[in-house]
């Protein structure tokens, strides 16, 4: 968590940084790497080949990655923030963000049940805030807990050595790659409650992007393709505290609660 990794340029920092895993990532240059500069980076995971940049967010296949890059090398100058894709709000339907459904997966053996204690305290952060978010584990469904598992929205599953503490998807993710992946050589010793950091997962799972990919964080820019629900927030719990975040502790913050309002309803 305190280790420093320095790179260059932001597709280095899109690249190389993981919540806690990398240490904190800052950009020495605005030098921009070749795509096999940028590929040769880029973290691809063993448990499902699918690439992971900005940290904990997977991208499937060489195109997705190649369509990345080209983003995040256009210029990119030209406050909780949302995702978009093709202009649009990535986030769930007011009838499906009512039966968010998930299984926890019985491969994770003697950690289950603190896996599904955390899944439960992280979704339980944004139902407080809004009534129209309803996380649903379904543990008749634990047994087979994978993505082709049609009984539930996502799965959640153990990997192990991954360059992640976990990792989470848009709403707009193909069925065959919605989960959340939780490294548990990682989830119990980051000095994160895992709690907070599926918390985290769970925001990207309700469409919401890291806070800073904004201009006023300075650094750890990701890309543009978001919109503004709130004012900035270092403190926000989708802000990573290495990104010159104000808090340390990745907790939810008011405005965090007036963003998810702002989408799905106080």
């Amino acid at each position: 968590m305190k280790r420093t990794i320095r790179a260059t340029g932001a597709l280095a920092i899109a690249a190389t940084m993981s919540l806690g895993a990398a240490g904190a990532v800052q950009a020495q240059d605005s030098e921009t790497p070749s795509y096999g500069e940028f590929k040769s980076q880029t973290y691809q995971d063993p448990h499902d080949g699918q690439y992971i940049v900005n940290g904990d967010i997977p991208v499937q296949g060489e195109q997705a990655l190649r369509d990345f890059y080209t983003k995040v090398t256009a210029d990119p100058r030209t406050s909780l923030i949302v995702n978009t894709v093709y202009g649009k709000d990535d986030v769930w339907t007011a009838e499906q963000a009512k039966d968010l459904t998930y299984c926890v997966s019985d491969d994770f053996g003697g950690d289950h049940d603190k896996i599904a204690q955390a899944m439960e305290a992280g979704a339980g952060q944004w139902e407080a805030a809004s009534s129209g978010v309803d996380f649903s584990h379904v543990a008749s469904e634990d047994a087979n807990c994978t993505t082709s598992n049609d009984a539930v929205l996502f799965s959640v599953e153990p990997v192990t050595g991954a360059q992640y503490i976990a990792r989470a998807f848009f709403p707009s993710t193909e069925d065959s790659t919605r989960n959340v992946l939780v490294n548990t050589d990682q989830i119990f010793t980051s000095g994160w409650a895992p709690d907070d950091v599926l918390a985290h997962e769970l925001g990207h799972s309700l469409g919401f992007r890291h806070e800073h990919t904004r201009p006023e964080a300075g650094t750890c820019f990701e890309d543009d393709n978001w919109r503004p629900l709130t004012p900035y927030d270092s403190s926000s719990i989708m802000h990573y505290p290495q990104c010159n975040g104000s808090d340390d502790d990745l907790s939810m913050t008011n405005m965090d609660r007036d963003g998810i309002k702002e989408v799905y309803g106080s």
